[in-house]
């Protein structure tokens, strides 16, 4: 979605930083500005001025600045988009849909209207379970004997769900609305049971339960958790899937954990509601947990948008360590060569919550700091079971590696791990990864249904073939071509769409293909832009497109700040980038087809056409030249706010400050 320029600015000329602000820091009068402690990084006296004036914040301690948007993707972790969203709706703004069809526009309406309707009725259930508390001596015994205090309870709306099967009815006086079965919080009988007045039965979900809300990054309150007082079962009882909650993408305690994730510089994930309350208790308030269920990639992907570090904490017995496998399997394709996974284990009698109790804050400390890097667990889980003293456990072990070792992304961890486990195995690396390479392409067998490569299209034949040769209706057409009927050929009359200058003219934009089955071979699309006789190199912005679009879940193997970078390029980039983002946040990576389709409409959707068109096929991404050109545009971004910063620094302090600490920072790889 293209949101106009200058829609996002009457948006923060409305918008009141304080107030946007306000609402998660406590912010006190000071001067012109207001004042309060970073919720960027850990303080004890407040460096935090936010500015009416300027509508805009800044921390003198961390660096910190921005406006209501920034803050809101920053600190609450919306997605750009999502924090124009969010803001148009609290300052009554209709948001720009031109590029949406009818249908479209009222089908979101509908469905922000019912997920904006759900969260209300789930914050009254919160707060009516949070009044219980106070009034269950049981319930209050239960929190005191597990050391939990009334700030921590507070903090994290803990509550009590009563006993009787239809407490809910005091709170909301149509107990038979069809909300609150929607919600979760009410649950109907089967068909043909009825009650005396012959109404189907309905009765509470959480009965008797410690409750132990579950909120999205918005602070919305979208689901719960109960546990029993005592041993009965189940001892936890989630809410169901609901159009505003799913456990395979939320984590307990991530709004909570926020600040925290900064400070401390990693997430904590666990299994339980009770050790993020027990840990956040005795000072690891960057505990999070998964709902129940398995970690999914989901959830891996959700933190690495608020850290680059992630410790997947599990009990040492074995369910925790098939939960560390599926935990393994979900964060290698993000582990990329700038984040860190690591997994702890506890004694086999220990949870977090017992063994933080019972060993306090140092002691859970030192155990974090023994936590296993991600490298290691792969070996040994890769290992688990091969008698690594005979060639049939090598092998076996080479196995269990290959599938592990190829999800990871691209990059020095990658070529390290092969060498590693070459090395565990007795075989040269070179040859590992050609046997692991010759095992993944596809054999042709005599009677097998799929033929083999029709010869007349090798590339050996191509090559031979007149410069006019084509593939019309006098021609065979290449198997299993892709078709681009709806690619709209260059006109020449569009806007110069390089952002900046390539670094490299003479350099070939893309790794050399291993393969002759480009597009441009069989003449589906538009002959490249020429400048004075010869071919344009693609821009950086270009190139980095080009991958997104064809590989969307690269996203996720960047950083915070390279996200930041590619979404604030100007158009047609940036745009685009943050049309990826919102599809990612809505859909999870996507292929080509799929982004077609969206794409329809789009302002830029003529440009993000020329750059597939662009891609070859058989082409491996280089994720060092990726990098490269990121750690480029960094600096080119870092350039010019030094500039900025030194033509202010004479008069203004914060200026002078934030320039004295960028030409502290250690230079990128690429600067290097």
């Amino acid at each position: 979605m293209s949101i106009p320029q200058s829609f996002i600015q009457e948006l923060l000329a409305r918008a009141d930083v304080v107030d946007i602000v306000g609402r998660h820091v406590q912010l006190k009068k000071g001067g012109a500005n207001f004042m309060g402690l970073c919720p960027f990084h850990g303080e004890k006296s407040p460096s935090f001025s936010v500015s009416p004036s300027k509508q805009f914040y800044h921390c003198f301690g961390c660096g910190a600045s921005g406006d209501a948007i920034k803050f809101l993707t920053e600190y609450v972790g919306m997605s750009f988009i999502e924090a124009v969203k969010d803001l148009a709706q609290q300052y009554g703004l209709q948001m720009p849909e031109d590029d949406v069809s009818p249908q479209e526009r009222v089908r979101a309406a509908h469905m922000r209207e019912q997920q904006a309707t759900l969260t209300s009725v789930l914050e009254k259930a919160a707060l009516a379970y949070s009044r219980q508390l106070r009034s269950s001596p049981r319930a209050i015994a239960y929190f005191k004997g597990r050391g939990v205090s009334g700030e921590i309870a507070k903090t994290f709306g803990l509550g009590y769900a009563p006993e009787g099967w239809r407490s809910l009815a005091s709170v909301f006086p149509d107990y038979g609305d069809a909300l609150l079965v929607e919600s979760g919080l009410v649950i109907t009988g089967d068909t043909g049971e009825a009650n005396a007045a012959g109404e189907a039965k309905r009765y509470d979900r959480f009965r008797d339960r410690i409750m132990f809300p579950i909120r999205n990054v918005k602070g919305e309150c979208i689901g719960f958790g109960g546990r029993v007082l005592g041993d009965e079962k189940p001892k936890y009882l989630n809410s169901p899937e609901t159009p505003v909650f799913s456990k395979g993408r939320e984590l307990y305690g991530l709004f909570e954990a926020r600040t925290a994730l900064r400070t401390q510089g990693y997430a904590l994930v666990t299994e339980g509601y009770m050790d993020v309350v027990a840990l956040a208790q005795l000072g690891f308030a960057n505990a999070v947990a998964t709902l129940g269920t398995a970690c999914t990639t989901e959830h891996v992907q959700k933190l690495f948008r608020f850290t680059d570090s992630v410790v997947f904490s599990f009990d040492g017995d074995s369910a925790g360590r098939r939960a560390a496998h599926k935990a393994l399997e979900a964060a290698l394709p993000f582990a990329s060569d700038v984040r860190t996974v690591k997994f702890l284990f506890l004694p086999p009698e220990h949870d977090p919550d017992s063994y933080i109790r019972e060993h306090g804050h140092e002691g859970f400390a030192a155990c974090v700091k023994q936590a296993v890097p991600l490298s290691r667990f792969l070996l040994e889980a890769a290992g688990e079971g091969c008698d690594l003293d005979t060639a049939e456990g090598r092998a076996h072990m080479a196995s269990n590696a290959r599938t592990l070792w190829s999800a990871l992304p691209e990059g020095l961890l990658k070529s390290q791990l092969l060498a590693e486990i070459a090395e565990q195995v007795l075989i040269d690396s070179r040859e590992l990864l050609h046997l692991w390479q010759s095992a993944a392409k596809p054999h042709y067998q005599k009677n097998s249904s799929s033929r083999p490569p029709d010869k007349r299209y090798a590339p050996e034949t191509l090559q031979n073939q007149p410069q006019d040769a084509g593939y019309g209706p006098a021609h065979d057409a290449p198997p299993e071509m892709p078709a681009f009927d709806d690619f709209a050929p260059y006109s020449g009359d569009e806007r110069d769409y390089s952002a900046s200058e390539p670094h490299f003219a003479a350099a070939s934009s893309m790794p050399a293909a291993k393969t002759k089955f480009g597009r441009k071979t069989f003449g589906e699309r538009a002959a490249p832009r020429r400048v004075t006789g010869r071919i344009q190199p693609a821009s950086r912005e270009d190139r980095l497109l080009r991958l997104m679009l064809t590989e969307t879940q690269s996203w996720d193997r960047l950083t915070t700040d390279e996200h930041d970078l590619l979404l604030a390029l100007p158009a047609p980039h940036g745009p685009l980038f943050a049309w990826l983002e919102s599809q990612l946040h809505e859909h999870g990576p996507q292929p080509w087809a799929q982004l077609r389709e969206g794409l329809r409409g789009h302002a830029h959707e003529h440009h993000a056409l020329a750059q597939f068109a662009e891609v070859l096929e058989g082409v491996d991404y280089d994720w060092g030249e990726t990098r490269r050109i990121l750690n480029e545009l960094l600096d080119l971004q870092l350039a010019r706010e030094k500039t900025e910063l030194a033509a202010r620094a004479a008069t203004d302090p914060a200026a002078l400050q934030r320039l004295r600490e960028l030409l502290a920072r250690p230079k990128t790889p690429s600067s290097s």
